[in-house]
């Protein structure tokens, strides 16, 4: 019995652990980079901006936002939209102002 609870609390933790991010830069099927919009409801991802452990580093630009952690902030016509929170977000990001992307 202890075997079982040992495993399912180390199959646990191994799971938080996992980024929701996939190696192709994307999130439940949506690229994270592109034309971005802050919302306080019906959000398309919860995010939490943290100074370490991010899940992805974003620089948010002015043009052509293009590749992996590229935003470009806008009122309209969004690609995707984000609402910050302090706690269980989707993913943590951090703005950095070169090297975008996941690691």
């Amino acid at each position: 019995m202890k075997l079982v609870t040992l495993i399912l609390i180390v199959a646990t933790y191994l799971c938080q652990a996992d980024s929701p991010i996939t190696n192709d830069c994307k999130c439940n099927g949506i690229p994270l980079y592109g034309r971005v919009r802050v919302v306080e409801s019906f959000a398309d991802f919860k995010v939490q901006i943290v100074n370490s452990f991010e899940d992805l580093r974003v620089d948010t630009v002015d043009a052509f936002p293009n590749e992996c952690g590229k935003w470009k902030m806008v009122n309209s016509f969004p690609d995707f939209t984000v609402k910050f929170v302090d706690a269980y977000p989707d993913f943590k990001i951090r703005y950095v102002s070169s090297f975008p992307g996941i690691d």
